[in-house]
């Protein structure tokens, strides 16, 4: 075992796990944070996605070690009350279904809004092509993507 100094949703957090343990088990195992999602292990299919230092990343495949004193974001970290603008045009556009890819959609989704604020469709499908939804609700998430692009949150 060793121990890594993370900051997680703006909280210094010590963990003691084995090296090379995957982020995604650190979030979930060590740190009770079960918003994020483990979907195919092997960094396709984005439910895992949570934000490294601003940047969206798949927790599944990244070791502890390579994020040991960086700032990690997690949907609970998002907003403590769904207030991101990302997490209310999620709500306003209905877009989840069975609800178990959202939380990477929302993370994937806030940092595309964070680097490019008012992205054209093209580059939408581009950014989140890596995530996957099982349930087809790519034309909502596109619609909740410009519209909390408008400020047109809920």
């Amino acid at each position: 075992m060793a121990v890594y100094m993370l900051r997680v949703n703006g909280e210094e957090q010590r963990v003691e796990v084995e090296p090379g343990t995957p982020l995604l088990w650190v979030i979930r195992d060590a740190l009770g944070l079960t918003g994020t999602k483990y979907g195919c292990g092997i960094s396709q299919c984005g439910a895992c996605t949570v934000h490294v230092d601003g940047r969206a990343v798949r927790s599944c495949q990244m070791g502890v070690e390579e994020v040991a004193g960086g700032a990690v974001t997690t949907i609970e970290g998002l907003s403590e009350d769904r207030s991101h603008p990302i997490q209310e045009a999620w709500i306003a556009e209905d877009v989840p279904q069975c609800g178990y890819c959202q939380s990477g959609q929302v993370m994937a989704a806030a940092a595309l809004l964070a680097d490019n604020p008012r992205p054209t469709d093209a580059q939408i499908d581009r950014s989140m092509a890596r995530n996957v939804c099982r349930c087809g609700t790519y034309n909502r998430i596109r619609r909740a993507i410009h519209r909390a692009a408008r400020g047109g949150g809920s």
